[in-house]
Order: C-alpha cells, then structure tokens, then sequence
C-alpha cells in the first residue's frame, strides 16, 4: 500500500509539474527563436521576417495537427479568426519594435498586455503583491527618464501594439488546441505575409534565407505556440499570466549572448523583481486545474 501510494503521490506531481515544464519550454524556444530571426532583419527586413515566421508556421502546424479532424461550428470560426488575426498583427508590431528595441525589453513591453489580463483573474492578496513585484519590474525596464539607455519611441510604440493585440486575441480555450493554433496562426499568416511580400518581394525567394525562415518558425512559433497551448489547458489563468514575465529575463540573457544586447544594472535589476514575482505565483497558486 505504501509503494503505491508512494507512485500515486508521485504521479500526481509529475502531473501538476509538466504544464510548467511545456510553458517554460515555450518560452525558451521562443527566445531562442526570436533572436535567431533578428538575425533575418539584415537580408529581408522585420515584415520579411514576420512572413516567413508566421507563413511557415501556419503550414508546419497544419501538417502537424490536422485541424479538419474535428468539425468547426461558425461559432468557433467566429472566434478563431479574430484571434488569428491579432495574433498575426501581434507578431508584425513586436518584430517592428525589435529594429530599434533590445529583445528583453521588447518582451517587456509587451507582457503589459498579459500582466493585464492577470489583474482581472487575481483574486488573493498574496497574488496581487506578486503582480505588483512584477509591474514595478516592469516600469524600471520602460525608458521613464531620458538618459543614454533610453528606448526608441517608435519601438516602444510598436511593443505597446503588440501588447494591445495580446489582449484582444484571447484565445479560445473550448476549442481543442491543435485546431486553435493551426487555424489561428492560417489566420494570422493571411495578414502578415501579404505585407511581407510586398515590403520584401522576391528576395522572400532566396533558398539560404528561405531555410533560416524555416528553422525561426519552428523556434519562435510553432514549437513554442504547441506548448503553451498544452499549459494553458492546466494552469490556472491569472497564474499563467504572471508566470510569462520570466520572458523578458529569458530574453534579456539570450539577447545578451546570442544578440550583444547588454542591459544596465537597473534593467537586470528590473528582470529580477519580475522573475521573482513569477516564482511567487507559483508558490502561491493552490491547485494546478483548468482556469
């Protein structure tokens, strides 16, 4: 009785514990992926880039995933394209904010749409310091006073845009992942590659680029994307949420090593609070169940 109760005890942990390990993984992938195709931004512009991001990930989860498997009501489609189309605007707004914005901050900026989302779900105290740990971090990475290290309006502007459309494409969590994902991001490639093809042309075409345009897809969206579906099926919502804003310090060290993209004291400082109030969410997070 013990040893199964040991296993039982066991398997219940490995349960709560994999939805965290596919959302951090997501967001490693993410990074990584984000910063290999800033690479891109040279030889086919931030518009190119985003095309090549979101039309190949559209095809590769289409294959993948197989939407047409499950039948789709109008009431889902409803929903779905809304959502694929922010989404796809949301990817071209933050790789614009990427010309003249360092990763980590660019992530930043953006979660405020997220961190927003959170303040509506919150309902413990304890939960509500974590999310105020997390936007004090948040406001010492935004450019508040003009110094050496500040931020390129334009830049900002475009993160902000990003973190509004984060927001309003909420996904559509009755719906089964896979078919949310694939279908969303065919919605979000009918926006972005258009506006790629005509501010890059035929350079789109070149074969070398074409592979790089591929391995960022499958980095920076396709395989981060998957996950996070995957975890937002089992963690709580407002603990997701929060639980994102270790992005802009995962950002913020892959944009330092792979990018050269060195923050100021007062930044890692402002990474720190934020990945501090991440771990609190955790730790002050009951359950593990569906939002």
């Amino acid at each position: 009785m013990n040893m199964q109760s040991h296993s039982l005890a066991s398997g219940i942990a490995t349960h709560r514990f994999l939805p965290y390990a596919a959302l951090l993984a997501a967001i490693l992938t993410f990074c990584l992926g984000t910063s290999f195709a800033k690479s891109l931004f040279p030889l086919v512009g931030a518009a190119g880039t985003t095309a090549y991001r979101v039309g190949f990930a559209a095809v590769i989860l289409l294959a993948v995933m197989r939407p047409w498997r499950t039948p789709l009501d109008r009431h889902g489609l409803s929903r779905i394209v809304p959502y694929g189309m922010a989404l796809g605007t949301m990817n071209l707004c933050f790789y614009l904010s990427l010309r003249t914005t360092p990763l980590g901050l660019a992530i930043a900026i953006e979660f405020l749409g997220p961190l927003t989302v959170s303040l509506l779900y919150s309902r413990r105290p304890i939960q509500f310091g974590m999310i105020g740990l997390a936007l004090a971090g948040l406001l010492l990475l935004l450019p508040l006073r003009p110094t050496d290290h500040a931020l390129d309006p334009t830049g900002i502007l475009f993160a902000l845009a990003a973190a509004v459309c984060c927001v309003l494409g909420k996904r559509t969590s009755h719906l089964p992942s896979g078919q949310t994902v694939s279908l969303g991001m065919v919605s979000a490639a009918i926006v972005v590659v258009p506006i790629g093809i005509h501010q890059t042309g035929a350079a789109l075409l070149t074969p070398g680029w074409i592979v790089m345009g591929l391995a960022a897809a499958l980095l920076s969206s396709a395989i981060p994307y998957s996950l996070e579906m995957v975890a937002l099926k089992f963690i709580p919502a407002n603990s997701l949420g929060v639980l994102l804003s270790i992005e802009p310090a995962v950002g913020a060290i892959i944009g330092a090593i792979v990018l050269g993209e060195l923050l100021t004291g007062l930044q890692w400082l402002a990474v720190t609070l934020v990945v501090g109030a991440s771990i609190g969410m955790v730790l002050t997070s009951k359950t593990v169940g569906t939002p």
